[in-house]
């Protein structure tokens, strides 16, 4: 199947007098006959879902169907893009470990690497959101375990050489780790170009509906943990677990699966039935949805980069972005909805701007089906200093602004009349 019938299809395939919209099962626990099966669940010996905590099967149909979508041998929902990002790293970082990592990526990303997985003794080396090659090898340490990027920076935009990122990567034996969450895979398979793992805040495009906070990691099945020899915790026996190794005892899928059996039963990040039933809606419209996304951020920053009252825009679909080219090799079919830009008058003007809208949302969120905007310097990246905003490529003027699919008219009317009010 194609990407738009696998949204609508894979995942979930009812059987005959099954219901054919994928149910909730809003149940924490599963009935089994006898203790020996229960057991062997608990064992990693057989599948099946014993605990919502680890397994749900409205979560299992949302999960296979994004993996299908991003070309993985599995995926694992989580409560939110936070815990996905976090997960993704603890799974085979542990104190002592280090990680290079993009500048550029969200705000709360960043404090999470920079603060929380510092506290706990993983160190990270931030590096520019489209470093050279000198510049991501000048960043690696003898115990480098990751490397960790955005497809598409939130909100500088900056669109990452994945191939490049990849191949430094792995001539250290360690995975590309690519968040996903502004392109989705509808415009971008990391996969394709090198990327080991993918995460998404699904709480932004893939749900696209701001009606829950989740998120997901995505593994490609790709990486030799045996070959690297850097990955004790997947290639030797888990004494939680009866000394399964998982490497051996799943394959490929030796990643995701530790991910789930062993950081999900112990932080319990867990999705929850109804939000993975939301979910699966919007992915259901995900294809249509990004065309009208990316059509409208288009007509938008080329209406913006035409006034005479923006100082500056950026978006990497305009042909003067020093990323445009990059753009087209890595998502040919559109970016994302989101516009950045600067108004004259820098952050006073930013502000009256915002306050002017009346269609457009001022609201702490982004990738929606309907227009809204933030300042980012002031809201979502406040705690970073004033070297690190510059560091990701975020000024103090710069507005984000999520173009949504309203009528391309209305949207255009509504940003004139707010710059009206800023004269």
């Amino acid at each position: 199947m194609k990407f738009e019938s696998k949204c609508l299809h894979s995942g979930y395939e009812p059987k005959n007098g099954e219901p054919r919209v994928m149910p909730i099962v809003q149940s924490t626990t599963f009935t089994y006959e006898s203790s020996n099966e229960m057991g062997d669940l608990f064992d990693l010996k057989a599948e099946g879902f014993f605990y919502t905590r680890l397994g749900n099967p409205t979560l299992d149909f949302v999960e296979k169907k994004i993996a299908d979508l991003e070309g993985g041998v599995g995926a694992m929902l989580t409560s939110s893009g936070q815990a996905a990002s976090l997960i993704s790293i603890m799974n085979i970082c542990k104190a002592g470990d280090h990680v290079v990592a993009s500048a550029a990526i969200y705000g709360g990303t960043f404090n999470l690497f920079n603060k929380t997985l510092r506290d706990m003794g993983i160190d990270f080396t931030f590096v520019p959101g489209d470093a050279t090659e000198e510049e991501l090898k000048a960043a690696i340490k003898d115990n480098t375990k990751a490397f960790f990027t955005e497809t598409l920076t939130n909100p500088a935009l900056v669109v990452t050489d994945i191939e490049l990122w990849a191949n430094v990567a792995h001539e250290i034996k360690v995975p590309l780790i690519v968040d996903n969450t502004f392109p989705t895979p509808y415009n971008c398979n990391p996969f394709k170009f090198g990327a080991d793992i993918v995460v998404h805040s699904t709480t932004k495009y893939m749900d696209g509906h701001a009606v829950q906070t989740g998120g997901v990691v995505v593994d490609s099945g790709n990486f030799d943990w045996v070959a690297s020899g850097k990955y004790p915790m997947l290639t030797t026996p888990d004494e939680s677990y009866h000394g399964v190794t998982y490497t051996e005892s799943f394959g490929k899928a030796a990643y995701i699966t530790k991910a789930r059996t062993h950081l999900m039963r112990d932080l319990g990040a867990q999705a929850a039935p109804m939000n993975a039933f939301l979910l699966n809606l919007g992915l259901e419209t995900l294809p249509v949805r990004m065309e009208r996304h990316c059509f409208n951020a288009q007509k938008v920053a080329e209406f913006l980069e035409n006034n005479d009252m923006i100082s500056w825009v950026n978006f990497p679909g305009l042909e003067s972005n020093p990323y445009y080219d990059r753009a087209k090799k890595y998502m040919p079919h559109g970016t994302c909805g989101v516009v950045s830009f600067g108004i004259k008058g820098g952050r006073e003007a930013a502000t009256k701007f915002m306050d002017s809208l009346k269609m457009a949302s001022v609201v702490t969120h982004v990738a929606d089906i309907r227009t809204c905007v933030l300042h980012p310097a002031s809201t979502t990246h406040r705690q970073l200093t004033d070297e690190q905003l510059i560091a990701g490529g975020i000024s103090a003027d710069l507005i984000r602004f999520s173009v949504g699919i309203e009528n391309i008219d209305d949207i255009i009317e509504d940003i004139t009349q707010a710059l009206e009010a800023c004269k």
